[in-house]
């Protein structure tokens, strides 16, 4: 349902976006749905924001009116505890989130600092570069905890908006995609992506994996990642939020020197680095698109999982 809320004031070192396009991602709906602990009451989500600059704080020094900028999930940090100075500011304790402690950019402004606002070409188009953001950046990053060898053989569970733009990817890098997935549209994407195997979600990949990601937001899926994984191989979790895991066993699972990691956030230079490997292989994602008062259409076509690539919001 739309409602009106009052103008946000750009703080001294912010900027003033107008929303062209918003993503929609899953994070979004566990905020909505109240499956993450909402960090501010009525907070508007959406967190893979395409916009121009409006207006700019007073302390705001490089960009300006007119300014094409992409606003991600990173909202802000300390810049002063051991992980900001380590260059690990995505496990800052004191970090901020977009949609989730401030407003995001289900809206038709939204504010952010400028220190974490990507500055994009402006001839970009809003609707594709919105999902490269969070579900980009966070694939990225989950990519590279991976371990993937060169030619690698990389399960994928759950082939969403992260899933899809990771597997183009790892396959620009010759990898082999095998990818579990629930919905049909999802397999369907994954086949024409060229993956070498497609299943159900549970299915078991004809050949042992030399890493996995899971993206699905099902616990009961990382046993079965684990035990599809070859001997040293990586499983990596690169949801913000998953359904408890199942108890598992050590010989079964874990041994041979498997590893299990996860993913947090991501800091700004992946999301530069990624912006980078965006442009040099022109990677575009596939989307769907939603006018402005559809945003809650886009979220329930999420919610039923009959969705495939990326949803977007536009408000133009």
């Amino acid at each position: 349902m739309l409602s009106e809320r009052p103008m946000p004031e750009p703080a001294s070192d912010e900027l003033l976006v107008k929303v062209e396009a918003c993503g929609v991602c899953r994070t979004d709906l566990h905020v909505i749905d109240q499956e993450l602990p909402v960090h501010r009451l009525g907070v508007i989500p959406g967190h893979q924001v395409v916009g121009k600059v409006v207006s700019t704080g007073l302390g705001v020094l490089e960009k300006k009116h007119g300014d094409r900028v992409g606003v991600a999930w990173l909202h802000r940090t300390c810049g002063a505890c051991r992980w900001c100075r380590e260059g690990r500011e995505n496990l800052c304790p004191f970090s901020q989130y977009t949609g989730w402690d401030v407003d995001g950019g289900f809206a038709e402004y939204v504010a952010v600092p400028e220190a974490f606002a990507y500055s994009l070409p402006g001839a970009a188009d809003p609707s594709t570069m919105a999902p490269l953001l969070c579900a980009g950046i966070i694939g990225y990053r989950a990519l590279t905890r991976a371990n993937l060898p060169p030619g690698g053989r990389l399960g994928i569970y759950g082939f969403g908006s992260s899933a899809h733009i990771t597997a183009e990817l790892a396959l620009a890098a010759g990898a082999r995609i095998y990818a579990m997935t629930r919905g049909e549209r999802s397999r369907d994407l994954a086949r024409g992506m060229g993956a070498v195997f497609v299943g159900h979600a549970t299915a078991i990949p004809p050949e042992p994996l030399d890493s996995a990601i899971v993206f699905a937001p099902a616990g009961e899926l990382v046993p079965l990642a684990l035990q599809a994984t070859d001997r040293g191989g990586t499983v990596v979790l690169a949801g913000i939020h998953m359904s408890d895991i199942p108890q598992m066993g050590y010989s079964h699972n874990l041994f041979n020197e498997r590893d299990l990691r996860t993913v947090t956030a991501n800091t700004r230079a992946d999301g530069a680095a990624f912006l980078r490997l965006v442009n040099s292989l022109h990677l575009v994602p596939e989307t769907t698109r939603y006018g402005f008062e559809q945003a809650g259409a886009a979220m329930t076509a999420l919610r039923s999982g009959r969705t495939s690539g990326s949803l977007v919001v536009t408000t133009t």
